[in-house]
């Protein structure tokens, strides 16, 4: 019996499994009820779920209402569809209704959730701090996902991104400009200074660095000029190509196809990838060579990670490529 080709190729390296390219985030009830109304909708256009809805109560819940906000939020998770993909946003682990966001959204709504997102995570105590309340509400085997939002977490990335539980670091843009009390202007959490200021640039390659290194999944940063299509567009675009992210934050319902179009491949690219692996798999994955050029695993590999993204994001595959995801 023939291994499948992520066996084959992967292997180990397939530790975090797969994530969609976009996280939505809401945090107002009414959006949040839209924002798992339209993914039902994609979902069905796409035929796979091709982005998380996290329900934010770090940035969501009033001062004072917190624990109805979880309450709510919980229900939200228990109502969604079963083929929903459900996150949450917990305040951070120094926060005082930390735990009762863990007791009462984890602990009721775990089973339902893909994944709980920490905020403000400093050091690797900070990630083992939130495993431990998780596990105590029950949730032994959810994934963190967790924000870096200063220098200091920056240096640490390596560290937390080697943590079993972390499945995805995202970096917190706004927050760390702050950081630097006005030593990075404004213009620095732009949609055109967060690709230039070498601060910022830095920031975000030592994070994407990071999550390769450790099998881990690099979630870019928010685009504020939602309004602004196509400029929305271009940064996913270079968030993708030049800086190795996998996954972007969406804040607004228009910002989640200009990320899912710039962080899928081109048919062009899906179509290549598919005769290449054909010829890798008819020759039992021994090298090729392919339109003029010598392949092996090693390309072979980069070419495969090209169809799982096209399928995480719903892309159309040829039907030679379908056999592999059956489920498409």
């Amino acid at each position: 019996m023939k291994q499948h080709p992520r066996a084959i190729l992967l292997g180990a390296q397939a530790r975090t499994g797969i994530l969609p390219v976009c996280d939505h985030y809401s945090g107002v009830e009414a959006r949040m009820r839209k924002s798992l109304q339209l993914q039902a909708e994609m979902t069905q256009e796409f035929g796979a779920c091709v982005f998380d809805v996290t329900l934010d109560c770090e940035d969501g819940a009033p001062v004072g209402g917190e624990a109805a906000h979880a309450d709510l939020v919980t229900e939200l998770a228990l109502q969604a569809p079963a083929a929903a993909r459900v996150a949450v946003r917990v305040h951070p682990v120094d926060h005082p209704v930390f735990d009762a966001d863990v007791q009462s959204i984890v602990g009721r709504a775990g089973g339902r959730l893909c994944h709980v997102m920490i905020p403000k995570v400093e050091s690797v105590r900070d990630v083992e701090a939130a495993v431990r309340a998780i596990d105590a509400a029950g949730a032994t085997a959810l994934p963190l996902h967790v924000l870096i939002e200063s220098p200091a977490a920056v240096h640490r990335a390596f560290d937390i991104a080697a943590h079993p539980r972390v499945q995805s670091l995202s970096f917190g843009l706004m927050d760390f400009v702050s950081a630097h009390a006005g030593a990075i202007p404004e213009a620095g959490m732009g949609v055109q200074g967060q690709f230039t200021h070498p601060l910022v640039v830095r920031a975000k390659l030592e994070i994407a660095s990071a999550c390769h290194a450790h099998g881990k999944v690099p979630s870019h940063c928010v685009v504020t000029e939602f309004k602004d299509r196509a400029a929305m567009a271009a940064a996913a675009r270079r968030a993708a190509a030049e800086f190795g992210y996998t996954r972007m934050w969406s804040i607004h319902p228009d910002q989640i196809r200009p990320i899912l179009e710039a962080l899928s491949p081109t048919q062009g690219e899906i179509e290549q990838a598919t005769r290449l692996l054909e010829a890798a798999e008819r020759a039992d994955w021994a090298p090729i060579s392919f339109e003029g050029k010598l392949h092996d695993r090693a390309s072979y590999r980069f070419f495969w990670q090209v169809l799982e993204r096209a399928h995480q994001t719903g892309s159309r595959l040829p039907a030679e490529a379908q056999a592999w995801f059956p489920s498409h």
